[in-house]
């Protein structure tokens, strides 16, 4: 590993190529802080992709990207007189110091369990900071991880369920009156209760310790592994998934299966 003085250079490295780009290339010189908006998300995304794959030296590389994007809208904002690196970075310490007063002052936390409890109100004291508990989720957020991050927060101010078994009981509420706005074919109601018992569920999974994105996103995987075994072995037997049986499909996709895919 880097001694901190060849970090610190190889920092000042990036900042001196950024430099030179923004300068230089036609379309480095070109973007703005909404022309990079859309490949920062895209950044983050593969930089999650190659997290579930564990792979190292993927992560390095996409780790890289989103340092980029980051120094890229500093160097905009240096331009722009609002802001640079140095802004971004003390801001980012001074937060990191006035959340964490079990290690920067008297406050004491024996575990994480005890940090997370604190967090949110620490952060309603922040200046500029959020007027309500809920305000720190971002509103674009996805879906599946916005329902995490509320119910988490919720958690962190102490509204939360006694014993983590009793959330089966609202997965199973929520499931029948799904069940019962499907059979009277309420089209607006089914929506409702449907979104009622993902978030349920996705309330089961905090509990539970399960990241819910990470558990669909590898049963995604699984089931993209399955098909197209499915798909290629339809196409040695030179037939097509259109002229064969669910029964047929279903064989092979055991086969899939029993392959461990």
């Amino acid at each position: 590993m880097h001694t901190r003085e060849e970090k610190l250079q190889a920092f000042g490295r990036l900042l001196d190529v950024m430099d030179e780009l923004r300068e230089k290339c036609p379309w480095d010189k070109k973007q703005t802080t909404e022309s990079l908006r859309a490949n920062s998300i895209e950044e983050v995304y593969e930089l999650s992709e190659a997290i579930l794959k564990n792979d190292d030296e993927e992560i390095k590389k996409e780790l890289g990207d989103v340092l980029l994007h980051i120094v890229f809208y500093a160097k905009i904002g240096e331009e722009k007189n609002a802001y640079d690196i140095a802004d971004v970075c003390n801001t980012l310490c001074e937060k990191l110091i006035f959340r964490h007063p079990h290690v920067f002052s008297t406050t004491s936390a024996d575990n994480a369990e005890q940090v997370e409890q604190s967090w949110e109100q620490i952060k309603l004291k922040e200046k500029n900071g959020n007027k309500s508990v809920l305000d720190g989720v971002p509103k674009s957020l996805p879906t599946l991880i916005k329902s995490f991050r509320i119910q988490d927060k919720a958690r962190n101010v102490g509204f939360d369920w006694e014993e983590r078994e009793q959330v089966w009981e609202k997965v199973k509420e929520e499931f029948f009156e799904l069940q019962e706005e499907i059979n009277n074919m309420n089209p607006e109601e089914m929506e409702k209760e449907f979104g009622d018992l993902f978030f349920s569920l996705v309330n089961a999974a905090r509990l539970y310790k399960i990241n819910p994105e990470n558990a669909l996103e590898q049963t995604n995987l699984k089931f993209i592994r399955r098909f197209n075994y499915l798909e290629e072995n339809t196409l040695k037997k030179g037939l097509s998934l259109h002229d064969m049986s669910l029964e047929e499909m279903d064989a092979i996709w055991e086969e899939a299966k029993k392959k461990g895919l």
